[in-house]
């Protein structure tokens, strides 16, 4: 699978666990390691636009502030 692809594949990935918040933030930490460098702020913007409420909007802030300062 090429990187371009892994977006949207993470994207269908976290959409499917997000039933279960701890699933959701392994998938997440999974994801940002395999999107390429480039295309972790369009994961990051459409995680912020997708999981809006509090439990997810920390999680995924923790997650890119871990992996992505700059981001």
């Amino acid at each position: 699978m090429t990187p371009a692809s892994m977006l949207g594949y993470t994207k269908q990935v976290l959409s499917k666990v997000s039933f279960d918040l701890s699933l959701f933030e392994k998938e997440l930490r999974k994801s940002i390691r395999l999107v390429a460098h480039t295309e972790v702020p369009q994961l990051l913007a459409w995680c912020r636009a997708s999981f809006t409420s509090r439990p997810f909007r920390l999680i995924i802030e923790r997650c890119f502030r871990c992996v992505a300062p700059a981001v």
